[in-house]
This record gives C-alpha cells, structure tokens and sequence, in this order.
C-alpha cells in the first residue's frame, strides 16, 4: 500500500506546468557514521543505496565529523550510524549531536524538529550493545523533536562483524538497505502531505 500511495505521489507531482520535476519535489536524506574498521562505512553505503530505491531521493553520506550546518539542516531526513564503544555510540557521533547545540546552534530553535530520524550500529559480538547504542541516537534524536523511525531491525539496521562471519554480511547489508527505503518512504509520505 505504501508503495502505491509513493509512486501515486511520484507521478502526480512529475506534472508541472513544463512538464518537468520541480527542485521542492525531491527529497534530500544525510547519512552520517563514523567507522573505524569500514564496518560501520559498509553499513552506511548500503542505508543510502536503500533510500536511492525510492524516486527523487538525493543522498549524502559523509563521516559525522566533515558534516557542515548548511547539509544537517537542508536534509529532510538523517541516518546516524555508529560503532558499539562500551555499549554506547562512539564519542564522535556523540560530539556530532553535541554539535548541534553547541556549534550549529541549534537549540532552542529546534532546527531539527519534525525531521525524519533514524539509526544503525555495527558491534563485534551479538550481545555487545547494539540496541543500546540504536536507543542512544534515537534518544538525541527524540530530544531534538524529530520524528523516529526504525527499519532493518526493531530499532533500526544491525551489523555482528566478529564470530563465525566477521564483517559485515549480505543479510545485514540487506537490513541497512531496508532501513534506508523506509526513512526514504516515510520523508516522501510527510512530505506529500
């Protein structure tokens, strides 16, 4: 049904007076990671070659630290992703969050309200901390007003990348793409609204 209400949109909103797409007609979604090992870069790629599935959807993905105010606050949607450090998200990605009050200015503007969120994190070991650190993102995020959303997994895109297959494997790479889709489809159903 989804995908019938998106392409409905799709084609409804391809007829201008020209006949052409409109620049307000696409959507813009930010991929910001830290990784490390490229672990959690993998992951990232595939969130955005996820959300490139849906028409009109322009994608960055850049290292949390390289991201400047002007592509944070022009995004419709941002996709955080993250190593497991202790059970938490990696002070890197804790320092981009930061940034948005302390450097970017955000708060108590709340620039970041009612843009679509979303999470994914890579771990060594099954039980190391994965959902805690999705909850730590979703949390800045929720604290900024935005509106979460999951996909992938319960909380958002998983990756176990030591134990009996190390790195990361095509059925995690196929969460992190679903992940991607689905933030992609809920920022064109607000944003069809």
């Amino acid at each position: 049904m989804i995908r019938l209400l998106l392409a409905l949109v799709f084609f409804v909103s391809l007829a201008s007076p020209e006949g052409s797409v409109a620049a307000e007609n696409v959507i813009s979604i930010l991929i910001a990671y830290h990784s490390r090992t490229g672990n959690t870069e993998k992951m990232a790629e595939a969130v955005g070659e996820g959300a490139k599935r849906i028409p009109r959807t322009k994608v960055l993905v850049k290292r949390v630290g390289q991201v400047t105010a002007e592509e944070l606050f022009g995004a419709d949607a941002v996709i955080v992703g993250s190593p497991v450090y202790w059970s938490n998200m990696a002070s890197e990605v804790k320092a981009f969050f930061d940034n948005w009050q302390f450097k970017f200015g955000v708060f108590p503007e709340l620039k970041m309200r009612n843009k679509v969120g979303a999470a994914f994190a890579t771990g060594g070991q099954v039980s190391s901390g994965k959902e805690l650190t999705l909850l730590s993102i979703l949390g800045a995020m929720l604290g900024n007003q935005m509106i979460v959303v999951s996909g992938g997994g319960a909380f958002g895109a998983t990756a176990t990348t030591e134990g009996d297959s190390p790195g990361v494997d095509e059925k995690e790479l196929d969460g992190a793409k679903a992940l991607g889709q689905r933030v992609a489809e809920v920022t064109w159903m607000l944003h069809s609204r």
